[in-house]
Formats: C-alpha cells, sequence, structure tokens
C-alpha cells in the first residue's frame, strides 16, 4: 500500500472524529465550517450556568441540613432519624444536580422527565427498604417471633423491593415489563427444574424458620449429631458439636429426620446409674447420693431429684439417680454426669458402702481329694456368681 494511502486513511479518522466531537458539543453537520469559536463559547456558557445551578442547590442543601442540626432537640429527633432524613436530603441534592446538568447540556426533554421519574421512584422504594427492617421487628416483636423469622422476611422484603424498584425505574424509560417479567418467569422456572435439590433445600429452610421448631440457639439431637443450633440459613442448618466442630446439615434432611429439641423448656431431666452392693442398706446410700446432689450446684432443687431402685442384678443393687438442670449446662453434661458419678464414688466409699465387680468364687467338697493327675473340676466345681469382693476366707478355699 502507498505511504499516501496511509496517510489519507489515518487523516480520514481524524477528520470523522473532530466532526463527531462537534456534533457532540450540539454543532450541526449541515454548517459548511466548524465554527469551534462559538462552540468553546457556548460550552463555557453552559459550564458556568451548570456550576451556578450547584452552587445554588448545595446551598440549600447546606441550610436543610443546619436547619435540623439545630431543631434537633427541639422536635425530639434520635440519632436514626436524623440520619434517615439527612440522607433523603442528600438524595434530593444529587437527583436535583443530576437533573440540572442533563438540562443544560441537550439532553432531550422527554428523557430529563424520565429521569426525574425514575429517581422519584428510586427513592420511593429506598425509604421503603431502610425503613422495612425496623418495620418486620416491631411487627414479630408484638406477635413473639423469633430472630430467625426476621431475617427471611426481611431478606424476601428486600428482593421484593428491589425487583419493583428496579421494574419501576425502568417503566419510565421505556422499557416493557411485563415481557421482561415472562422472560424471567421462564428462566426462573428452567432454573428450578435444574436446582431441584437446591430448591427442596430451600422450601424447606422456610418450613423450619415457619414451624420454629427449634432456633437458633436451642441444643438439638439429629440423626447422629447433636449441638447447638448457630445458623438457620435458607439451604442449611449448622450445629456446633461439643467438640467445637460445626456441621453443616441440607435443610431438606433436617425437615425429613426425627430432631430432639433438649433447650425447648426450661428445664431438662437427665440421670445415671449407681450399683451398691446386696448386703449394703438402701436407705443409707440414697441418703449419700441425695446429699452429692444438693451439693452440686448445677443440679435444680426443683423440680425435685430422686434416687430409686431401679434393678436388682446379677451383681448387686441398681440404683437410676435423675436431676433435673437448666438448658444452658445441656452441653456440659458428659463432663456433669462424670463428675456427679466421681462424687457419688466418694461419698458412698467415706460411708463404708461398696460398690460390686463382677468376679467368680469356686466352691469345693473339703472332704473329697483329687489326684493332681485327674481333672474332676467339670464335674465338681461350682461356679457361683457373687457381687462381693474377695475375702481371705474365700481365697484360702481356692
Amino acid at each position: 500500500m502507498p505511504i499516501a494511502s496511509v496517510t489519507d486513511f489515518f487523516k480520514e479518522i481524524i477528520r470523522d472524529l473532530h466532526t463527531s466531537l462537534y456534533l457532540a458539543l450540539g454543532g450541526s453537520i449541515e454548517e459548511e465550517k466548524l465554527d469551534w469559536s462559538s462552540k468553546a463559547v457556548e460550552l463555557v456558557s453552559t459550564g458556568i450556568k451548570i456550576l451556578i445551578l450547584l452552587a445554588v442547590l448545595g446551598f440549600f442543601y447546606w441550610l436543610a441540613i443546619y436547619i435540623v442540626k439545630q431543631s434537633r432537640t427541639k422536635i425530639r429527633l434520635n440519632e436514626r432519624r436524623t440520619k434517615i432524613i439527612r440522607s433523603v436530603l442528600r438524595y434530593i441534592w444529587i437527583v436535583a444536580s443530576l437533573i440540572a446538568i442533563m438540562s443544560q447540556i441537550n439532553f432531550e426533554p422527554e428523557t430529563v422527565k424520565a429521569t426525574a421519574k425514575a429517581s422519584t421512584w428510586a427513592g420511593i422504594y429506598y425509604v421503603l427498604w431502610t425503613s422495612s427492617g425496623q418495620i418486620i421487628h416491631r411487627v414479630l416483636q408484638h406477635y413473639g417471633l423469633n430472630a430467625s423469622i426476621e431475617q427471611l422476611l426481611q431478606n424476601i422484603l428486600s428482593v421484593l423491593l428491589l425487583v419493583l424498584g428496579l421494574a419501576s425505574v425502568m417503566a419510565q424509560f421505556g422499557f416493557d415489563i411485563v415481557s421482561l417479567v415472562a422472560g424471567l418467569g421462564i428462566v426462573g422456572l428452567a432454573v428450578g427444574f435444574a436446582a431441584q435439590s437446591t430448591l427442596a433445600n430451600f422450601i424447606a429452610g422456610i418450613t423450619i424458620l415457619l414451624e420454629q421448631s427449634f432456633q437458633v440457639g436451642d441444643w438439638i439431637h439429629i440423626n447422629e449429631n447433636e449441638g447447638r443450633v448457630v445458623l438457620i440459613a435458607l439451604r442449611t442448618t449448622h450445629i456446633l458439636t461439643r467438640d467445637n466442630i460445626t456441621v453443616i446439615i441440607p435443610n431438606s434432611n433436617v425437615a425429613s429426620s426425627e430432631v430432639t429439641n433438649l433447650t425447648s423448656k426450661n428445664f431438662i431431666r437427665f440421670d445415671i446409674r449407681v450399683r451398691i452392693a446386696f448386703e449394703d442398706d438402701i436407705d443409707t446410700a440414697r441418703k449419700e447420693i441425695l446429699q452429692v446432689l444438693t451439693d452440686t450446684e448445677v443440679v435444680l432443687s426443683r423440680p425435685e431429684t430422686s434416687v430409686t431402685v431401679a434393678e436388682i442384678g446379677e451383681y448387686g443393687v441398681f440404683f437410676i439417680v435423675r436431676f433435673w438442670v437448666k438448658p444452658a449446662a445441656v452441653a456440659r453434661m458428659p463432663k456433669i454426669k462424670e463428675s456427679l458419678t466421681e462424687d457419688i464414688k466418694r461419698a458412698l466409699d467415706a460411708a463404708n458402702i461398696s460398690t460390686p465387680y463382677p468376679h467368680m468364687r469356686l466352691l469345693m467338697p473339703k472332704d473329697v481329694e483329687y489326684p493332681i493327675a485327674t481333672k474332676p473340676f467339670a464335674t465338681t466345681t461350682q461356679v457361683v456368681s457373687d457381687s462381693l469382693p474377695l475375702t481371705k476366707s474365700d481365697a484360702s478355699k481356692q
């Protein structure tokens, strides 16, 4: 390609850019010569007008903020309401400044009018969005619902306000909202079929939050997991176990499983088993065990504790010890049971009450002597299960 052709090509590009810039500044393509001097004067004049309008709007904005500050104590405005008023005034100032700029740089009147309407709708939905949390909190507090429901409703309302606000703003610029919503519905249906498990977990999460079978902070047992509920999300439920491990369970599994809520009431009962020998006194052992329960701070005095004989077994008398604790103690229940068992063992030892263990005692006739070579024990030995520890006389008989 000749050099002259390349030069002409770039000159043509520069000339087109020059003309496009002139047209962007308000010039006409029908003019024989581009009058840059008049356009520069017009541009400076427009800039001065914009600065004057912005200064006037800024002055009124500053005056409104000053009035709010001075009258805050008189009309008893709290910090939250003051922030809302300042946010509204700032939004009005920004929108008015934008419209003033658009009106000075040759925007179409219809575009300026659509921008003003869209800004008004956006401001209305913004106010609704900022105040929705407080309204939902008061309504749920009046009806005694928990924080999980509040978070769910706030999220749903935020999404609805966002969608409606966006639709209202786009409608002011001529978008066909009905067709857009129909298209989104078709896309949503396709996504729903592609993510059925996620949708099932989402619906199950809403069901869990509405039914309030358990709440954040409750101690629950589900399947093989037991722990404190730390989060109920729309897709999963998070449980913190005693080992400080977070177990994340899909909400569909939670909704279809048997869930035991250990902290739904004001107190909960637990029990442990204690064994004493046949020869020991039951009333004395019961008294010692009850004293241990009384001295344990975590055990409640009301409802009353109980120590009853559950079984007379092969190796002793079995007590079942029932006691009540507050829900806050459920997380430490294994340690509490171990401490109680240790304290009861010490109390029984101090009261000379033995704790039996399984052993075997061999009984043989005294007047029969057996040769060492023979093994008569298979026919003459009697095996007796006993609950007593081996004594010295028993050892000498063996």
